[in-house]
């Protein structure tokens, strides 16, 4: 793959990046919603929207972006990419200062499903957001590594040989330093990194990021080695899509289409999706009422003219584990997209919305995969059965294959950066 290929790979890099908690995931697609012509709107305020209006609404770490088509959405329906901010972390509990064995440690608790040992002796930083006195929040990203999970040495538990077994309670609680150092703790260093006073700090959203650098990796240097991809590649990949498909020509005039075009990218998939900004919430909903109007029946014919692709990373068959997979259902790195599904409707994927899928990525020439977990495994799931339970959305699940699932160090392919958005700009652009 020549180097030119890999752009959009090396832009997933500086995406993820930029992107250490949920807060800051949501700041950069609105950042780079707004470079992309978008304006901000305010839930609180009155929508006035006309075609080719290009706006977006942020609540809490979840934002939804909106392109509006030509036609109004109870005749044309929407066209809508879902996928997530939150990726398993640890969070920052409320009281954090904690003083054990002569170091002061900070206290966290798992956030989703992890791999918890990998991310042992690695080193941490915290991210995420503050609230401040009067109703303000401010991002802030602690600089350098000043925290770290340092494993038991073999020599104090030689049992590690036949398994780790970690208490999330008693093991997993970062070190910030010794109780002989006169570093400032927590609260002040990150009241001093945003520039505000410690006094002025009423609550935070907070999680630990792993301080490494997204990284090109692989033997010819295109897979994509990072923390987050689950699921920070696809909320690239459909922002890129919408940006692509509402980006204006030379000519001045972008890509015309009846449908309206929607991405949302909710908080909290990783726990449930059972939170105000998650897609058990309203958010997606309640943006959707505004776009429909208030004409009788206007919103249920939207959503019955309506597709959704939930977008989720896809399970790449392991290279020494292939035992674990379906044996005829094994996708591969680089090899496009994933059609998830599941008997059980783990995944809301139907025979209408599978085909409806592929048929835009035949047209975007864009090679398809599929995914079923084995018969005796159970299956995760996605923002995709929720969202069509609480909506009655049309809506297939689909993904970009990546290896070490949940792990703090994830591996994609940059190759199937581009499949991706492809696919995605065609379903945004047709019936």
């Amino acid at each position: 793959m020549a180097d030119r290929d890999l752009s959009l790979g090396d832009d997933l890099r500086a995406f993820v990046d930029a992107s250490p908690s949920p807060s800051h995931a949501a700041a950069e697609i609105a950042r780079r919603l707004r470079e992309g012509g978008f304006r901000e709107l305010y839930e609180t305020a009155v929508w006035d929207l006309s075609p080719g209006d290009k706006v977006f609404t942020v609540r809490g770490a979840s934002v939804v972006a909106v392109r509006v088509g030509s036609d109004p959405v109870s005749q044309a329906g929407l066209r809508i990419i879902g996928a997530h901010t939150d990726s398993p972390t640890f969070r920052v509990r409320p009281r954090f200062e904690m003083r054990q064995a002569g170091y002061r440690l900070v206290g966290v608790e798992p956030y989703g499903g992890g791999l918890w040992h990998t991310w042992l002796d690695r080193e941490l930083t915290v991210a995420g957001r503050l609230a401040l006195r009067g109703g303000t929040t401010t991002l802030v990203k602690l600089p350098g590594a000043p925290l770290r999970l340092p494993s038991l040495a073999i020599h104090l538990d030689r049992s590690v040989r036949e398994g780790l077994s970690l208490d999330p309670q008693r093991h997993l609680q970062p070190v910030w330093g010794s109780e002989l150092s006169t570093e400032p703790g927590l609260l002040e260093a990150l009241a001093t990194e945003a520039g505000v006073s410690a006094a002025d700090v009423v609550g935070h959203d907070l999680v630990l990021a792993d301080t490494q650098p997204a990284a090109r990796t692989g033997a010819d240097g295109t897979w994509i080695a990072a923390p987050r991809l689950d699921d920070l590649a696809c909320c690239h990949s459909g922002l890129l899509a919408l940006l692509r498909v509402s980006a204006e020509t030379p000519s001045g005039v972008s890509a015309e289409t009846r449908h309206t075009q929607v991405l949302v990218c909710n908080d909290h998939e990783e726990v449930g999706s059972g939170s105000a900004s998650g897609a058990r919430g309203s958010f997606l909903e309640d943006v959707i009422s505004r776009l429909a109007g208030a004409e009788p029946q206007a919103f249920a014919r939207t959503i019955a003219a309506s597709k959704l692709v939930s977008a989720d990373m896809a399970h790449a068959v392991h290279p020494t584990r292939s035992e674990r997979h379906e044996p005829f259902h094994q996708p591969v790195l680089g090899g496009g997209p994933v059609l998830k599904l599941n008997a059980n409707q783990a995944y809301a994927t139907d025979a209408v919305s599978g085909g409806w899928f592929t048929e835009r990525c035949r047209e975007a020439g864009v090679p398809v995969q599929h995914f079923v977990s084995r018969a005796d495994l159970p299956c995760g799931s996605t923002i995709g059965p929720l969202t069509a339970t609480r909506l009655g959305l049309s809506t297939v699940d689909v993904g970009a294959p990546q290896l070490a699932m949940h792990s703090v160090r994830e591996l994609a392919s940059a190759a199937d950066v581009p499949h991706m958005v492809a696919a995605f700009s065609s379903c945004l652009l047709n019936d």
